[in-house]
């Protein structure tokens, strides 16, 4: 039984915060995209765009990945590259990069115990790493609109795997609110609300008629 006495005003252990959460980027490549078919790839690349601007503006650690890059894949998405110019690209020949020393190093490094992950595909490259990270202990967060998989049902069906493991799906707006939580954070807000206006549709639309109206300290 709940005892109410003890309810007070502040954030549940369970959020993500910058202090908290590290962000995975998986194979978001053109040989990837080409196969993806489970949605909109112009609306996964403004997805995953969205959700590297966030761990940008509230300087949340950040783990980039490819697999065979040279041999196959190609090069990162340049619009994701673009965000983090001076990052550090691991490129791997394994489909789960959780098997990559590199990749776990590199995760472990940042002492976060909640990973937002987002790849191409849903049903391999994400499925993989993702079990094998809630198997050693980690909180997993799917973004789910970041992700693709070779057809709706492949995304579908993995997105259920990885939930009942465990994993919490979201999506990259979700996350971004979930950061800044507080619109009085002035120190985020201009940065949010930029993200907001680029990347998140009628949304942003909303913001910038709210400015243009109301003034420019409108959003929410």
């Amino acid at each position: 039984m709940v005892d109410f006495t003890q309810v007070s005003a502040t954030p549940s252990p369970d959020l993500l915060t910058p202090d908290n959460a590290v962000m995975l980027f998986v194979d978001h490549q053109p040989q990837m995209f080409f196969g993806t078919g489970s949605g909109d790839r112009t609306a996964i690349i403004n997805a995953t765009v969205g959700l590297a601007k966030a761990a940008k503006a509230f300087d949340v650690p950040t783990v980039l990945t490819t697999v065979a890059s040279e041999s196959f894949s190609g090069p990162l998405l340049p619009q994701l590259a673009a965000v983090f110019p001076k990052a550090e690209i691991l490129d791997r020949t394994s489909m789960n990069a959780w098997e990559d020393e590199a990749v776990v190093e590199a995760v472990k490094a940042t002492g976060r115990g909640k990973i937002v992950i987002a790849g191409l595909w849903t049903e391999v490259c994400l499925v993989l790493p993702v079990l094998s990270m809630i198997s050693q202990g980690y909180e997993v967060y799917v973004v789910a609109d970041a992700s693709g998989g070779v057809s709706p049902k492949a995304h579908e069906h993995a997105v259920q795997r990885m939930a009942q493991a465990g994993a919490v799906p979201v999506t990259w707006l979700q996350v971004l609110l979930e950061l800044q939580r507080d619109w009085a954070r002035t120190e985020t807000y201009g940065a949010v609300t930029e993200i907001v206006k680029e990347h998140a549709d009628a949304y942003g639309l909303g913001v910038v008629y709210a400015q243009a109206v109301i003034g420019e300290h409108a959003a929410g």
